[in-house]
């Protein structure tokens, strides 16, 4: 069966593949993925396997090594190996900067009437209040908060307060003795 998509590298290329899998220094996808375009190269020094032939050697699917043919010879060798970038993310932000940036402000201010601190589920309804998104989880609200590095001041404000917990091990400290001889003494 005739090869469609023929990966013919350059001295150069190859070169660059070849320090790049006896350096070892990134993934091993990416290597395996130079290891692979090696072994399928049909230019001057190339060993011009076939794909189950190069599968085999590299213990891959011979779809796996088609793939990574056609994409160098359609797109170019850097995006042979590397990841593909996706055509359509599976999942968009909720919160950009500026709805973060709200959501923090809303945290840090004054709780609601009659509550102690906001919740999550009422922070949620507040963003979708003033208009900041359609629709919002707690969840989603919770993961942001999460990792946003917050001073929340005083008991009144904020979404989450660090608990006053007391010692348990009551008055116990760790003492670190160092004797300079030898802990057992030696037998004749």
């Amino acid at each position: 069966m005739k090869k469609v998509f023929v990966v013919r590298l350059t001295d150069e290329e190859r070169l660059e593949l070849i320090t790049l899998v006896r350096k070892g220094k990134t993934s091993a996808i990416v290597i395996a993925r130079a290891r692979i375009l090696l072994k399928a190269n049909q230019g001057k020094k190339g060993e011009a396997k076939t794909d189950a032939q190069v599968a085999e050697a590299l213990n891959l699917a011979a779809k796996t090594v088609f793939n990574i043919r056609r994409r160098c010879v359609e797109e170019g060798l850097e995006a042979a190996l590397r990841r593909k970038k996706q055509d359509c993310p599976s999942r968009f932000r909720k919160l950009d900067g500026d709805a973060e940036a709200k959501l923090v402000a809303t945290c840090c201010g004054p709780a609601p009437q009659g509550r102690a601190r906001w919740t999550l589920r009422m922070l949620a309804d507040k963003l979708v209040e003033m208009e900041v998104v359609d629709s919002i989880s707690p969840e989603t609200v919770r993961g942001t908060l999460k990792k946003m590095p917050l001073s929340l001041g005083s008991n009144n404000n904020g979404a989450f307060q660090k608990s006053t917990m007391r010692n348990s091990s009551g008055g116990w400290k760790m003492s670190s003795t160092f004797t300079a001889g030898p802990t057992i003494p030696e037998f004749p």
